[in-house]
């Protein structure tokens, strides 16, 4: 069994576990919220006191509970001036629109910068101008914009060039477009060098000379600043008397089913300005108005209201797939194009590439798994390979991290260079690490934030590289680690698991990262049925004191150690379960169900 350390003194193990089946105690988010059997037939008047304890333990205060209960622009959107170079950026992009020039818009290859790309190509279009968009290819190109790549955009006539979700640490490329004589508006989230790269503008709350009240924006996603953007650039041209009789201001409200994908798919924090971001982003995807996002949702077989995780699991990994093993456009085109033809073709080809992009995935996954035995005491796994695809390593990095409990960076090799993609634990920042590493001289090239990173490495800095991380980072893995635990909001019989308490818990959200999902524990139970379903999901049904029975399901479980006691050893035993309530609509009357996390013995 995993060994954790025991909880601290003066923290009280809930339900009594100390160390559960994966070797964790459990501890309360915040206060005590132990319904037990009185939660038996339903949650009643306790409603409103479970939504405010949701939010006091994700650090609201208390006499801001309103304004987090309903997260609302109006409550949580900055002025965009406060941003450095927010001002410039929106005064060339003005100067654009009113000119009638020639605009690029440069994206990265992923959901955010697909995202970014489409919501300015969309807000372009809608103020009068036709920007044309460039998506690099991930294979040839690699990460960033190129500065070959640039001095072509201008050689062929563009006058104007916005990198989103990228750019902040371009310098080369940047100088080559500013010698080629084209103006650079750097739209970005990413860590930033103390020296920033030559452009016109560069708006990114992560620069180290932002203000203060910039900074605290520091978690938002690109297509987040390139909302403010567009807010500032509207503003701009409200100034210069463009709206009127003939010309609408544009619906930037109808933008936010942009932002809201982005935002989810690159996991960015979901509190404060985010939260906000994606609550109002999900009623603008229940309209289904983007011919693109309709044909991306009918593609998933999603044919109720979006949820959030859906954006993170169903629509942005078909986005994804385009640039990670297709065609790097297919995002963009899909989520601007106005023939709904064309939509479905894309939509369906997304989903096609999907698929390869799973099975590709599950091979270079098992080959990186076979390296964790060598390094079983470095603070960060860093695993490489040849013939790897690159388009798969940022997924398998997250799944070794979970597998691991580590931070883990993934490496495809090739015989000139490797092509990595990293993904941390809450409390270790990998990004500021690999520019670190960058400026050590052990990477070619390198950035990225806290949860995720990406590098360029020559093969023969391997082992150096690992080194550099293992010492740079061991303590703040150490310390993260030790604190770990499983942290519940609930705990209740399983009468109490109800489709109405599944209401009252999402009430809360949206949730993601910054702002996690609620974990309730059920419990005591007896296993009344317990099987493998899928290719190593654990399926459960489990039934109470209560005379109330529930189902449960732990994803890839099987082999863990929790999956085996559940399946082989529950014969006459008692457990507590732990996880996440969901509704199960399969069927004549929805019913909750328990998302499997953790269990413990009760007896």
């Amino acid at each position: 069994m995993a060994t954790n350390p025991l909880p601290p003194p003066g923290f009280a193990a809930v339900l009594g576990v100390a160390s559960s089946l994966s070797g964790k105690a459990w501890r309360w988010r915040g206060g005590n919220m132990e319904l037990g059997e009185s939660a038996g037939a339903g949650i009643g008047g306790l409603d409103h006191s479970i939504l405010d304890q949701l939010l006091l333990t994700r650090g609201v205060a208390e006499d801001d509970l309103a304004r987090h209960a309903q997260p609302t622009l109006r409550a949580f959107l900055p002025d965009p001036s406060t941003f450095r170079d927010m001002d410039a950026a929106a005064e060339r992009l003005a100067h654009a629109v009113m000119a009638g020039e020639r605009v690029t818009i440069y994206g990265d290859y992923d959901v955010d910068g697909a995202t970014s790309a489409a919501l300015l190509v969309e807000l372009l279009r809608q103020l009068g101008l036709e920007a044309e968009y460039y998506i690099p290819d991930r294979l040839l190109e690699g990460y960033g914009p190129s500065g070959e790549a640039l001095v072509r955009l201008a050689e062929s006539g563009s006058q104007l060039i916005v990198t989103v979700d990228c750019g902040a640490m371009a310098h080369e490329a940047l100088a080559m477009a500013k010698r080629a004589g084209v103006d650079v508006i750097v739209v970005d989230h990413h860590k930033c060098a103390p020296e920033l790269p030559e452009a016109h503008a560069l708006v990114n709350p992560n620069r180290l000379d932002e203000s203060d009240l910039g900074a605290a924006h520091g978690h938002l996603a690109a297509v987040g600043v390139a909302f403010l953007l567009g807010i500032a650039l509207v503003r701009s041209l409200r100034g210069k008397g463009l709206f009127g009789a003939h010309r609408r201001e544009p619906e930037l409200i109808g933008l936010l089913d942009l932002v809201a994908l982005g935002t989810v798919a690159d996991v960015a924090a979901l509190h404060g300005l985010n939260r906000a971001f994606v609550a109002q982003g999900l009623k603008v995807l229940a309209r289904r108005e983007r011919i693109g996002m309709a044909a991306l949702m009918d593609a998933s077989r999603l044919t109720r209201a979006p949820q959030c995780s859906d954006l993170g699991f169903a629509l942005g990994p078909r986005i994804n797939a385009g640039g990670r093993i297709g065609e790097s456009t297919l995002g963009v085109r899909l989520l601007t194009t106005t023939d709904p033809e064309e939509a479905r073709e894309i939509a369906a080809q997304l989903s096609q590439l999907n698929e390869e992009r799973r099975a590709i995935e599950a091979m270079v996954q098992e080959a990186a798994e076979a390296q964790l035995a060598g390094q079983h005491n470095m603070a960060v796994q860093v695993l490489s390979g040849h013939g790897w695809h690159p388009g798969v390593i940022g997924i398998v990095a997250g799944r070794i991290k979970e597998k691991t409990g580590k931070p883990a960076v993934v490496i495809a090799l090739d015989e000139a260079q490797g092509k990595g993609s990293g993904r941390s634990i809450s409390g270790v920042d990998l990004g500021a690490a690999i520019i670190a590493a960058r400026e050590a001289g052990l990477l070619v090239a390198g950035g990225g934030h806290a949860m995720a990173a990406g590098l360029t490495i020559e093969p023969s800095r391997l082992a150096d590289f690992a080194e550099f991380l293992d010492m740079r980072l061991a303590r703040d893995v150490e310390r993260a680690r030790a604190g770990a635990a499983m942290l519940l909001d609930l705990a209740l019989a399983p009468g109490g698991l109800t489709p109405d308490l599944v209401e009252t818990l999402e009430a809360a959200g949206p949730y993601g990262v910054g702002w996690p999902a609620p974990r309730i524990a059920v419990g005591p139970v007896r296993i009344i049925k317990a099987d493998i379903v899928g290719k190593d999901h654990v399926r459960l049904v489990a039934a109470g004191n209560d005379g109330k029975s529930f189902k449960a399901i732990a994803f890839r479980a099987a082999e863990s150690e929790m999956g085996q006691t559940l399946l082989h050893r529950h014969q006459g035993r008692r457990f507590h379960l732990a996880g996440r309530a969901k509704i199960d609509d399969w069927g004549n009357r929805p019913a909750a169900e328990l998302q499997l996390e953790d269990a413990a013995f009760a007896d």
